[in-house]
């Protein structure tokens, strides 16, 4: 098993900055491709952005391309999300992931889940 709890949510104006963690605890973490997702009210659950074991690849979403960063620190078991220039489309909730194997931008793919993390984009 593998336990994540999300931070640093919150409401911020567009074009502000927020960071998100994923602090992973029970088994190795480096053993687990990383992936974020967001669900907005009324939406179905989207990917973002996905992180393979040792950094080597990233993925992201075309909607967060060049505003979102994914990166991970195994020493510290911990995923981040740095999102920059926030737009009011990014509101959601925003959860972190891990699965075994390569990364994955598909949300059945993924094995254990946090319980996510409000952002708040207001215009």
């Amino acid at each position: 098993q593998v336990q994540l709890v999300e931070s640093g949510g919150g409401l911020v104006q567009a074009g502000d900055s927020l960071r998100l963690s994923c602090a992973a605890s029970g088994r190795t973490f480096s053993n687990y491709a990383m992936g974020w997702f967001r669900q907005a009210p009324g939406k179905e659950r989207e990917f973002v952005a996905s992180i393979s074991r040792i950094s080597d690849r990233r993925n992201y979403a075309d909607s967060v391309k060049g505003r979102f960063t994914i990166s991970r620190d195994n020493a510290k078991n911990t995923l981040y999300l740095q999102m920059n220039s926030l737009k009011p489309e990014d509101t959601a909730v925003y959860y972190c992931a891990a699965k075994t194997g390569f990364a994955a931008t598909t949300a059945n793919e993924y094995i254990y889940w946090g319980q996510g993390t409000q952002v708040t984009v207001s215009s």
